[in-house]
């Protein structure tokens, strides 16, 4: 059986992680990405097929020259305000360009795949933990978009045969802990990495939206995982499905939530000082906490976070900002 993974949007954030945790496991991973979002220099552990999702002939030329056997799915716009609006962009990009990826496999007989989905396609739940189970209303196309592939990839089980692992990320976070790849979004909307740059003086205050939550602190709660884990998870499924397991839908999580302000605490600790920081308005559609029931992955794929206790998160992040930061302020010449 081929051990060549073809990973859509390999060269971004969480799928240059796979990409290393694929190699390390053995499996070749050839990133198939055309680098509107992703970044050359994070391909590095197999080669880089530059092309779009949309191009089914492309995609399929892709699986044939090198033998694939399984596909992980990343490549999707990921920004929830963008999604409010151009939600035109998203459901073409998203949709469209995921159905015609799943097209191109059909051409060419490969039958699973693992997808990068997300949270929230729960939209504003009100009873944590949240589970598998826990009806899905999406509250902006993001989310939509997500859920759409979701039941596509049900119904095309049905007719095709074609099996799949849909995993449901809570709030990825971290970096690499070798030091080799991080997270470089161009704008930056996560809070990790905010909290790091307004600690570092390489960005502006790091906004709190939002204080007045039926929380311990008045902030919103997240459940934050580690890259990391978020990329062993997919190995594991890439090897439930090889093994013969059936279609499924999982959350990615740890069952712990932190707030806004402890985030901000612990970026305080790692580096010394206060962190310069702003209070302002909610943000429509955030909901007070999101935190997840991870007992199906355990059972199913047998795995559980490993690294996302809050200072590994925190440490492997800093590390990679502090480098980029030092980058920025030391230019080569």
């Amino acid at each position: 059986m081929s051990q060549s993974v073809l990973v859509t949007g390999g060269a971004g954030y969480i799928g240059s992680h796979a990409c290393k945790a694929l190699a390390h496991a053995g499996y070749l991973p050839v990133t198939y990405d055309n680098l509107s979002r992703g970044h050359r220099h994070a391909v590095r552990w197999g080669p880089l097929v530059e092309g779009d999702v949309g191009d089914r002939a492309a995609v399929a030329a892709a699986l044939k020259a090198h033998g694939i056997s399984s596909v992980m799915h990343f490549a999707a716009f990921a920004y929830v305000g963008e999604s409010g609006t151009d939600p035109a962009l998203y459901y073409r990009n998203n949709v469209i360009g995921t159905l015609t990826l799943l097209d191109g496999m059909r051409d060419v007989g490969v039958d699973r795949i693992v997808f990068s989905s997300t949270c929230a396609t729960y939209g504003l739940p009100e009873i944590m933990p949240i589970a598998e189970t826990t009806p899905q209303h999406p509250v902006n196309s993001y989310g939509e978009t997500k859920l759409a592939i979701e039941r596509a990839l049900y119904w095309y089980e049905n007719a095709y045969g074609l099996r799949s692992v849909a995993l449901r990320y809570f709030n990825a976070s971290g970096c690499d802990r070798g030091g080799e790849i991080g997270e470089e979004h161009d704008p930056e909307t996560h809070l990790i990495p905010l909290v790091l740059r307004a600690a570092l003086g390489s960005g502006p205050p790091v906004s709190i939206f939002g204080t007045d939550y039926q929380t311990q602190d008045g902030t919103a709660i997240r459940d934050y995982i580690h890259v990391e884990d978020l990329a062993s998870a997919h190995v594991r499924a890439l090897d439930y499905l090889a093994k013969g397991g059936a279609s499924a839908a999982v959350n990615l999580a740890t069952g712990r939530g932190y707030s806004v302000r402890e985030i901000i605490a612990a970026v305080a600790r790692a580096v010394g000082h206060e962190v310069p920081q702003r209070e302002a308005p909610r943000r429509p559609g955030d909901p007070p906490a999101l935190i997840a029931d991870p007992s199906l992955a355990r059972a199913l794929l047998g795995w559980q976070a490993e690294c996302s206790d809050l200072d590994t998160i925190i440490r492997t992040a800093l590390a990679w900002e502090m480098r980029r930061h030092n980058a920025a302020q030391n230019p080569r010449n």
